[in-house]
């Protein structure tokens, strides 16, 4: 008897070789089958990070941005009013919380009172400009004038001053009994020399008790110490 071959049949499993079948009936997944969901997570990602790039970005450029706005550049007393001289145009971060007045509305200052001696380098606001205010409740303005040695070299208006009353002269020589040393601080809001420039005139803004005091005080006994502090 002559022996066959048997093909197998297209689409039929080669012999010795079995498929796996589920409980349907429907072949089943094996378990080393990768999945095909890879890619839309990795797109998921890189979007993530395109985002996380962009924002950044943002908040960069947001922290840098600069404005032009207007400061003083000489200092000024109170009831001034301002001239081109007076100003400058600075950048600033726009991130200041200041309300400074833009470069662009230099017009609308020019000729405006400022209402406070300040020193120069004030960024200029609106609550700055107008009709003066100073002295505010509980504090006077008084004025001495001085001597060179008495005042500070380059006093200017804003600046914090120590005001020392010294020794009566006759208390040093003996003929009388020292009286305590008087100090008081205040706020300078206006220097003026002289013709000649042998007597200073400083205004100072200091507590109205104070003030009658330094009044009180006789001429050539008064000695001004800067110290730190800003302007009004």
């Amino acid at each position: 008897m002559s022996s066959s071959t048997r093909v197998p049949a297209a689409g039929s499993a080669a012999p010795g070789s079995w498929t796996p079948v589920g409980k349907n009936g429907a072949p089943a997944r094996l378990a080393g089958a990768p999945r095909q969901r890879r890619v839309p997570y990795l797109l998921v990602g890189i979007l993530l990070v395109l985002g996380c790039a962009a924002a950044g970005v943002v908040v960069a450029l947001r922290l840098g941005h600069r404005v032009p706005v207007l400061e003083l550049a000489r200092p000024v007393s109170v009831g001034q009013a301002l001239t081109g001289r007076d100003v400058r145009e600075v950048d600033v971060s726009a991130g200041t919380g200041l309300a400074v007045i833009p470069a662009r509305s230099l017009v609308t200052v020019i000729g405006r009172p400022v209402a406070y001696s300040l020193p120069a380098g004030t960024l200029l606001t609106r609550q700055v400009l107008g009709a003066a205010q100073v002295p505010p409740a509980g504090q006077a303005v008084a004025a001495v004038g001085l001597k060179a040695g008495q005042v500070p070299s380059g006093l200017q208006p804003g600046n914090h001053v120590t005001v020392v009353v010294e020794p009566d002269g006759n208390a040093v020589s003996g003929k009388s009994s020292s009286p305590p040393l008087l100090s008081w601080d205040a706020v300078v809001t206006d220097v003026k020399a002289d013709a000649t420039d042998q007597t200073t005139v400083v205004s100072m803004q200091m507590a109205v008790e104070d003030a009658r005091q330094l009044a009180a005080v006789p001429a050539g006994q008064v000695d001004l110490v800067e110290t730190s502090g800003g302007g009004q």
